[in-house]
């Protein structure tokens, strides 16, 4: 029997092990048997038998095991309940044979031929299709063969392809959204596009593939990918009344598309417009891009789709030109864009104008020339009109439009019409002096016409009337002229300083911002620094700048690095060296100085040992040249050597020659950039200079002396120094006095404490300095810390002596050595990795504060005189020095909780101190720093024991009660003083209160305190001015903070500062009048006077409305009773009952 017939008999039942072992030998490569070949070969007869056959076979194998059952666990089930299951009924083998099915139905799918009766095929495909919803989801690939069958059916056309065709696009669709890498099934969804076009759009059963197509507009791959592409444009083709939910669609999600993303949306739209045609063209341009255009021209330019949807109109205008688009734009912009061009909405207007001058010309291509003709001539009349807007944004956004309509159709706009614009944009709106933005609109707009070279010729003698822009007080007006200068100089317009004079342009350069400055030196770059001229041309082109505007030439070599190579700048360097040793006619290296005379004699001629400005400005130009690139100079150590090398040669003779004050401080700054070995006779003299400094001296006259030991790494000689002064200016034992004399018999230079402070105050506050001095070891900065601590002797002996010794230092040396002890302190501490020295030092500060200082803090009496009061204001200033110092330390993140704790406790003391009060400004920004060096979460979840947070806070708010007390007690006592003091007090109030509202909510919030503190401290001074009223013509409601009495005028004005404080503040009140804490009817007056205040400012209606409900529930309490007490209630009642509903009203 041959292999056809063997296998022809093999499909059925009985033999269904040997079909499956022909599949078998069907998917082995090695093996010669292939089903395709076999059925190929098969005469007509035999393959509708084989149809027939395989029919049968698969109707048994299901009837033998039901799809129903195919799910894992069902056969035990089945069993379970009593059903009897014949052995042979395995799962696997089933899937086996609906396998081998599926193949050889696939097969003879591709060999059918015309006139075969293919009706038992059919079957079997049905059989198979029906078969694809049991598919466990262990059978992938059986689910493939079979889709792949329903795929190929609908290709051929064969009868239900219908059906097929939905199955095998179902399967596709559903596939490209679970496949990471879904190209390919992308590819196979197209090649069935036409599917859909058998589908009823109407119908319920189609709605899943609906909804699945909507979501392929939102998938990236799909709107990248060209297969995709075609089939999102098809889309729009399927049913009309798709397009409209497709559109929907995307505008719902077009504020997530990026830029790129929505370039190949509008590709789509317009390819889908492109291919449409009928009643599908007219839905697209009416229910898509016209509107679009609607949106673009009513959406607020802040939306954040406003500019996708103009990205998408703009893809429509890019594509003028072609007859199509021309008639469509003219159809659709005209119901709509010159109504908006006039609409009163200053946006909507600011839109039109933008899409208006994007789409110019809009006309219909079908209209004849004169036709089109008059309506370019109205529009540019329009066009006209809109440059006068009274609008700045839409003046610029119309300068816009005409500044790229002139450089696209300048060759095609009538000359007059061009001079017209061009002089409405130079002569007048460039000098708007109603808005800068339209000022700077022009320049920035005026460089896209000169990218049109038939500009130039007109431009050229129109330019020059915008010199004085230059000069303009709008910062961005001034970049926007430079850059159109810069442009003109890139294009050849004309000659720059034809337009802006070169003096103008370096007085500029002199005084102006960075941004401008940099644009200055751009321009001017190849005039003063010709880098293919020879480096004599360069130095001649330096002094020519220097002898112009020194602080110009200052200026342009700062920025220079930017447009050259650091090789050419110390090439000018080196030049700017040689015609300083021409002009000082130094000995060595002659041959040297003999070229130099030679390259230089220009130079020569106008510099001389004498000419002290020009000399002294060449040594600066030096100076910033070489920190201009020193980095470049730290990755190139040959260059870097040679420099030091040829530069360190001279610097000796510069010293002694150029002995002028304005030669010596550049001299100083460039030997700074050196090794000290390169300059070793100044570097020796630095540290001698310093010791010999005057007391009085100025910063200038030493900074750049510690900057050169900053640099030599020899920071340590200057904090030797300084602590030697500072230990010898400290006031002697008697008993020591001899034995100090003779250990120091030979220091002829006396001591400068405040020099030393000087120098300290330098090398703290600049950070290259400060790195400097903190890389030291830490001996001898604990050594100048120690020095430090010992001033706190000189404040006590001011503090507790009557009489001032004139050989000791003064309160104010002492004073600031003090201060210097605690930022030292502070910074010793930030640098130390472990232990806590530097807090304990300033722990065992505050306790000296707290016994030596705070005594004298007495209240003095009214017959004490002027002497009598100094110790009480240096026990102030003491106190105020030591509570400065401690917020920094705790602003910069260094105190732990017992440096807070030990702070907190001085800060109670101060308050119970005489004269406490006198110290509240500085307290208050103390609290403000603790309570914010938590967070409010951080007392969360403590159970079973006190959270230490919660204590802090607890004692931070207890001080501010006291705070507030001794202010009121402080304005009871002295009015005027009290004053003074409270309003020293508001910015540290403001900042503590900020921190303070963050709380608010906070489960156990410890802060709670300290809007109850505000409140009560108000209500009760409130309450006393209404108890003291002894007119009805006297109950007023105030209607400012200026009304209310002194301090709660102080506590509201703060309150009202911040949205989030008043907030808080209103929540404290509401929670008061609940828990019925007020009831006097004064004190409810009191209330509604507060809340008539903040109802003034006009905000927090909300909160005010709640209060004030609060408020009415009590109120109504006193009706009866404000009537039985006598007039002044009853007016107080009626007044509160007229604040309250006009809260109420609110």
């Amino acid at each position: 029997m041959s292999k056809r017939e063997a296998f022809l008999d093999a499909v059925c039942k009985e033999n269904v092990e040997d079909f499956l072992r022909f599949i078998q030998l069907h998917k082995d490569k090695t093996e010669p048997f292939d089903v395709e070949e076999v059925v190929q070969e098969l005469p007509r007869d035999q393959r509708e038998a084989l149809w027939g056959r395989l029919a049968s076979l698969l109707q048994d194998i299901l009837l033998e095991l039901p799809p129903e059952r195919w799910e894992p666990g069902q056969g035990a089930e089945d069993r379970e309940e009593g059903m009897e299951v014949e052995v042979s009924a395995d799962p696997k083998h089933t899937m086996s044979v609906v396998e081998g099915v599926t193949l050889v139905a696939m097969v003879s799918l591709i060999v059918l031929q015309d006139g075969d009766t293919y009706s038992a095929l059919l079957e079997c495909a049905n059989r198979l299709h029906d078969v694809l919803v049991s598919l466990p989801v262990s059978e992938t690939p059986l689910e493939l063969h079979i889709h792949k069958l329903c795929e190929a059916w609908w290709k051929k056309g064969l009868q239900g392809k219908e059906k097929f065709g939905r199955t095998a696009f179902l399967f596709s669709l559903q596939k490209t959204f679970i496949l990471k890498k879904p190209g390919a099934e992308i590819q196979r969804l197209w090649g069935l596009h036409d599917v859909l076009l058998g589908l009823d759009f109407t119908s319920e059963d189609n709605k899943q593939i609906i909804d699945l197509l909507l979501q392929c507009f939102l998938r990236v791959i799909y709107i990248r990918h060209d297969d995709g592409k075609r089939f999102l444009v098809f889309l729009f083709s399927w049913n009309i009344n798709f397009i409209w939910m497709i559109h929907a669609t995307i505008k719902n999600q077009l504020e997530f598309f990026t830029k790129t993303l929505t370039d190949h949306i509008a590709e789509i739209y317009f390819r889908a417009w492109k291919k449409a045609s009928g009643v599908f063209l007219e839905k697209i341009e009416s229910s898509c891009i016209q509107d679009f255009m609607q949106h673009a021209i009513l959406l607020h330019r802040a939306s954040p789709v406003h500019a996708k949807v103009r990205q998408i109109v703009s893809y429509f205008h890019k594509r003028k030109g072609c007859h199509k688009v021309d008639k469509m734009l003219y159809t659709l912009y005209k119901p709509i864009l010159w109504k908006a061009l006039s609409a009163p909405n200053f946006e909507v207007r600011a839109n039109a104008t933008l899409l208006f001058t994007e789409a110019f010309a809009v006309h219909d291509p079908s209209q004849s020339s004169e036709n089109i003709d008059e309506t370019i001539q109205k529009q540019l009349d329009t066009l006209m009109g809109l440059l006068d807007d009274p609008h700045p944004l839409v003046r610029s956004t119309a300068t816009l439009g005409v500044c790229k309509i002139l450089a696209t159709c300048w060759e095609l706009l009538p000359p007059t019409v061009i001079t017209d614009f061009l002089k409405k944009l130079v002569v007048e709106l460039a000098a708007d002096t109603s808005s800068p933005d339209v000022r700077c609109a022009v320049f920035k707009c005026l460089t896209i016409v000169l990218d049109n070279a038939l500009s130039h010729p007109l431009l050229e003698k129109l330019l020059p009337a915008l010199k004085y822009s230059l000069h303009d007080n709008s910062e961005k007006v001034r970049t926007a002229f430079l850059d159109m200068l810069i442009k003109v100089k890139a294009v050849r317009a004309a000659k720059f300083w034809d337009v802006c004079n070169m003096d103008h342009l370096l007085a500029r350069l002199a005084i102006d911002s960075q941004p401008v400055s940099k644009r200055i030196v751009n321009l001017l770059f190849k005039s003063f620094f010709p880098v293919n001229e020879s480096e004599k041309e360069w130095c001649c082109r330096c002094i020519t700048l220097l002898q112009m505007n020194p602080m110009a030439a200052r200026k342009f070599y700062q920025y220079a690095y930017i447009h050259t190579a650091p090789t050419n700048i110390i090439k000018l360097m080196l030049s700017i060296r040689r015609v300083l040793n021409s002009c000082i006619q130094t000995d060595f290296d002659q041959t040297e100085i003999n070229d130099s005379n030679k390259e230089n004699s220009i130079a020569e001629s106008a510099l001389s040992v004498k000419n002290t400005p020009i000399v002294s400005s060449l040594l600066e130009v030096v100076v910033i040249l070489w920190r201009s690139i020193e980095k470049a100079l730290e990755h190139n150590k040959e260059a870097q050597q040679y420099t030091f090398a040829k530069f360190g040669s001279v610097m000796a003779k510069y010293f002694s020659t150029f002995e002028d004050e304005r030669c010596t401080v550049p001299l100083i700054l460039l030997a700074s950039l050196m090794p000290p070995t390169a300059v070793p006779t100044f570097s020796c003299g630095v540290l001698s200079r310093l010791r010999r400094m005057e007391p009085g001296a100025v910063p200038t006259q030493y900074s750049q002396l510690l900057d050169c030991l900053c640099g030599w790494g020899q920071v340590g000689d200057i904090l030797e120094l300084a602590t030697d002064w500072l230990t010898e200016a400290l006031p002697k034992k008697a008993d020591k006095a001899n034995n100090s004399r003779k250990v120091r018999i030979q220091e002829t230079v006396e001591a400068k404490p405040d020099l030393a402070l000087a120098y300290l105050e330098y090398l703290f506050s600049r950070t290259s300095t400060r790195e400097s001095v903190f890389s030291l070891s830490q001996g001898p900065l604990k050594q100048l810390h120690k020095v430090l601590g010992s001033w706190r002797s000189v404040l006590y002996t001011h503090l507790s002596s009557t009489t001032a010794d004139p050989e000791d230092p003064s309160v104010e040396t002492a004073l600031k050595a003090f201060t210097y002890y605690g930022r030292l302190g502070a910074h010793l501490q930030h640098n130390s990795s472990e232990g806590r020295d530097y807090l304990l030092s300033l722990e065992h500060v505050a306790a000296w504060v707290a016994e030596a200082v705070l005594p004298f803090l007495a209240n003095r009496s009214d017959d004490d005189d002027a002497e009598s009061e100094k110790p009480q204001e240096l026990a102030r200033q003491i106190t105020e020095s030591f509570l400065t110092m401690c917020r920094d330390v705790l602003l910069v993140g260094l105190g732990d909780e017992a440096f807070k704790g030990q702070i907190l406790h001085l800060c109670s003391l101060i308050l119970l101190s005489e004269e406490g009060c006198l110290c509240v400004p500085p307290l208050l920004p103390v609290l403000k720093e603790v309570a914010e060096s938590f967070v409010p979460e951080d007392n969360r979840g403590q159970e079973g024991h006190e959270d230490p947070a919660a204590i802090i806070l607890g004692v931070v708010a207890n001080i501010f009660q006291k705070i507030v007390e001794l202010l009121a007690r402080r304005l009871r006592k002295e009015p005027e003083e009290g004053k003074q003091l409270c309003q020293s007090a508001v910015p540290g109030l403001a900042d503590f209160l900020q921190v303070a509202q963050t709380w608010e909510g906070v489960q156990s919030n410890p802060l709670n305190g300290v809007f109850s503190t505000l409140f009560a401290v108000i209500i009760v001074e409130k309450r006393h001015v209404l108890q003291k009223i002894s007119h009805p013509e006297e109950v007023i409601t105030p209607e400012s903070v200026e009304d209310m009495p002194p301090l709660s005028s102080v506590l509201l004005s703060v309150v009202l500062r911040s949205s989030p404080v008043t907030r808080a503040f209103l929540t404290e009140i509401s929670s008061s009048l609940d828990s019925e804490a007020i009831g006097s009817l004064t004190e409810l007056a009191a209330v509604l006077h507060i809340l008539a205040v903040i109802r003034n400012t006009g905000q927090f209606k909300a909160g005010l409305k709640s209060t004030a409900i609060s408020v009415q529930r009590q109120l109504q309490k006193h009706a009866v009773a404000a009537a039985d007490d006598g007039d002044i209630q009853r007016v107080i009642y009626e007044s509160a009952a007229k604040t309250l509903n006009e809260i109420l009203d609110f």
